[in-house]
């Protein structure tokens, strides 16, 4: 324990020192590295110290663990030079990255397990992408590990952990959406953050007076995106997006459509990368997005890009819990290895790192003490937003049901069909395959 306390205080003064120097410009590629939510970026290829799944046919040997986590190029940089090195040296456990796509994860697990040759010892996967491996039986029960988890671990994490009462994952890496603002522009038309839906609309019809277009941008491109901010305005106006036809529902997506006509045009092709793109250039000053961009609006000269938690509600704020948690195979021949792994990584002083090196939302309430300058302001929207953040929920028939969402946002917040039999068609629908997934 002596030993791992004096390689954690090494890990921490590193990142201290990359952090003054502002270690977060030079590691945060943007968009391709890290796309939010359910778009978390594949590890990418082209670096020699990653395998293939071809080159991975057998178990690891002792003292070596197999891990596959969803990491782009700058961020597996930062595992590569500070957190392996630490974690090897302390432990003289080797870690050694296999590159599997987050959509191949469940076949290959299943077929590794069926035939009692488990090659991957512990991942990462998008917490709202659970169910396949739960309902495959395809991870460890970790319910005798629960002391490896830190308290002040957020709770939402420990939520989207648990299956009836049992811990099969632990947390690792939680992500939010915050809402980005122009704030040269803001102060330039003398108009305040929206805080609440009324302020939302006029936010929206006031820079579209003043500017000759809408301004103000919801992720409206018809994809996954798109159904997190449903969740999000349904949620705040105290519906249940699960059951979508209920008086919040129809208030959230009434709402939705009287604020459409005065959104920015760009709303139709906003989404985890975009949004960024349209800030930096000036044809939006305010828009909702997940936080891996705040190094680059920094590196760019952007800083009038400042941020807050966002606007409430009728019933109080809501955000879409994204992010990571961490599986063990069930099978996997090193357990208690992947476990001192996942310790590590929940550890305070690698979260710590990575927070000031990569902006990652920590997963624990108590990791941002190396937060300083430009940042502070960023952080601060971000510990707020993760306050009322919640999981979209891991349901069996999500596949099926995402697109009943998408359709239901363009029929009522695109076209203006009537939303009470609309939403009445889109709850039939996500009933009929709630009742076929049991």
């Amino acid at each position: 324990m002596k030993k791992m306390r004096t390689y954690l205080t090494v890990l921490t003064m590193s990142a201290f020192v990359l952090a003054a120097c502002g270690g977060t410009d030079d590691t945060n590629d943007g968009g391709d590295d890290q796309q939010g939510s359910d778009e978390a970026g594949e590890t990418e290829g082209g670096d020699d110290d990653i395998l293939s799944e071809e080159e991975v046919t057998e178990p690891s040997e002792d003292g070596v663990l197999h891990v596959s986590f969803g990491l782009g190029e700058s961020e597996w940089a930062v595992f590569r030079t500070e957190i392996l090195p630490a974690f090897e040296e302390m432990t003289g456990i080797e870690v050694r990255a296999v590159q599997v796509e987050s959509g191949d994860l469940v076949n290959k697990l299943t077929a590794e397990i069926d035939a009692d040759n488990v090659t991957i010892d512990m991942f990462a996967q998008d917490v709202n992408h659970l169910t396949g491996l739960v309902s495959r039986d395809l991870v460890e029960d970790l319910s005798d590990y629960r002391d490896v988890v830190p308290d002040s671990v957020i709770d939402g994490m420990m939520e989207v952990s648990e299956f009836e009462d049992e811990l099969l994952f632990l947390p690792y890496r939680p992500n939010v959406e915050i809402t980005f603002f122009n704030e040269e522009k803001f102060d330039e038309y003398g108009i305040d953050l929206p805080r609440n839906w009324d302020d939302l609309l006029e936010t929206a019809q006031a820079l579209e007076e003043e500017t000759g277009q809408g301004r103000v941008a919801i992720k409206g491109i018809l994809e996954d995106d798109t159904v997190l901010h449903m969740f999000d305005f349904i949620r705040s106006a105290g519906g249940d997006p699960h059951q979508f036809n209920d008086e919040g529902s129809i208030e959230a997506m009434t709402f939705l459509q009287e604020l459409w006509p005065h959104l920015s045009e760009q709303s139709t092709t906003a989404n985890w990368d975009t949004m960024n793109q349209y800030l930096e250039n000036d044809s939006i000053y305010l828009g909702k997005n997940w936080p891996f961009y705040i190094g680059e609006f920094h590196a760019n000269g952007k800083d009038e890009i400042q941020a807050y938690a966002g606007w409430e509600g009728p019933e109080g704020m809501s955000h879409a819990l994204g992010g990571e948690v961490i599986g063990i195979p069930r099978g996997s021949e090193n357990v208690d290895e992947a476990i001192q792994f996942a310790e590590f990584l929940m550890s305070q002083e690698v979260q710590e790192l990575l927070v000031s090196e990569l902006a990652w939302p920590a997963v624990r309430s108590d990791a941002y003490g190396l937060v300083q300058g430009y940042q502070e302001p960023y952080f601060e929207a971000i510990r707020d937003a993760l306050e009322h953040a919640e999981p979209r929920g891991n349901v069996p028939y999500w596949e099926n049901a995402e697109q009943i969402y998408i359709d239901a946002f363009q029929q009522i917040v695109v076209n203006g069909e009537d939303v009470e039999s609309t939403l009445n068609d889109a709850a039939a629908e996500i009933e009929e395959l709630r009742e076929d997934a049991e």
